[in-house]
């Protein structure tokens, strides 16, 4: 060996920690959140009838979910959320919808015209449930009613 080829060795091992270091650090800063999938359906494979593929969906801080408008005639719309936070308009009918989360806690959403008939669900941000209490005075008609309070037992 030569002394070149020594030093042409050590500059390709340098070079290899440098490009090494770039992606760990770029890859460092990005924020791997998910994107849950929730349907809306007229039937559910339990047989449970006018309801969301899930009743209580529980997500990481940042992530998204996104309704799909499986069956016709559904939508989301958000009626109840943790203390301060915005909620975000009702979606129009067979409309898919995506909702970024960055507030933990716990948010209560139905459809506009089966809320009546129990289709709602809870969505549980950062495994935050201080505002359980709040979600669970909300008013809700019909077999709403019956159902938050199940689902409130649940979380």
């Amino acid at each position: 060996y030569n002394s070149y080829h020594y030093i042409g060795n050590k500059k390709g091992i340098y070079m290899k920690y440098i490009i090494i270091s770039i992606l760990t650090f770029m890859l460092s800063n990005f924020t791997f959140s998910k994107e849950l999938i929730i349907d809306m359906l007229n039937k559910r494979d339990d047989g449970e009838k006018m309801v969301y593929s899930q009743d209580i969906a529980k997500i990481a801080v940042g992530d998204s979910i996104k309704w799909l408008p499986t069956n016709k005639g559904h939508n989301v719309e958000f009626v109840g959320g943790p203390e301060g936070y915005s909620l975000p308009k009702k979606s129009g009918l067979n409309k898919e919808v995506s909702i970024t989360f960055d507030k933990p806690g716990v948010y209560l959403y139905v459809c506009t015209p089966h809320k009546v008939m129990g289709m709602i669900a809870l969505v549980v941000v950062g495994d935050d449930i201080s505002n359980k209490d709040a979600i669970s005075k909300l008013k809700m008609m019909g077999r709403g009613k019956k159902k938050l309070k199940a689902l409130i037992d649940q979380i």
